[in-house]
């Protein structure tokens, strides 16, 4: 059986290609009217999601208003897109530094991950995407990868970490359990 070798281009230049791209779908007139996300694999071409389900939105805001809440010095993200080596990722919800912000500035795609990102986990995730984002994440620079699932229970993931944490290292006080009213 013969064996395959993908040959991955550097990560300078993958990111130098996916914020080229992504500009580039940004300034699309025909992509600006198609509801959903989009994000792209690492040749450039357009996955799309279809919109979630409500609470997906939800948990996505609730999040945002705890960690502005508890870490007020950064800036809440969603929708955060994230050139990885697999292309543009978005992760639902994002917390970054004063000096995070700083250095990623005002583009409309960041080169390397927020401090924190988020995946709120919907029915048509599978656990390995899920796994997968998270490992393009921290490849990327993210410090901590949290889940939330379906009923608001939270995983915090750190880098060079095998197994999930107890609690954020970066927002400890984040409660284990988004509630929505």
């Amino acid at each position: 059986m013969q064996t395959l070798t993908i040959k991955l281009p550097s990560q300078a230049e993958q990111t130098r290609f996916n914020l080229r791209r992504w500009d580039a779908l940004q300034t699309d007139p025909a992509l600006a009217k198609i509801e959903g996300r989009i994000e792209t694999d690492r040749h450039g071409q357009i996955i799309m999601s279809p919109p979630p389900a409500p609470s997906h939105g939800s948990y996505q805001f609730w999040i945002g208003v705890l960690l502005l809440k508890l870490l007020p010095t950064g800036r809440i993200l969603t929708e955060c897109p994230i050139s990885t080596a697999d292309g543009v990722r978005a992760a639902d919800v994002a917390w970054a530094s004063s000096d995070k912000m700083r250095e990623l500035g005002h583009r409309s795609c960041f080169p390397t991950a927020p401090e924190i990102c988020v995946e709120v986990v919907s029915l048509g995730n599978t656990k390995a995407e899920i796994e997968e984002k998270t490992a393009l994440y921290f490849d990327a620079g993210a410090m901590e990868v949290w889940w939330c699932d379906m009923n608001g229970s939270m995983k915090f993931h750190a880098r060079d970490v095998a197994a999930p944490l107890k609690k954020s290292k970066l927002c400890p006080k984040f409660p284990k359990r988004v509630r929505l009213p």
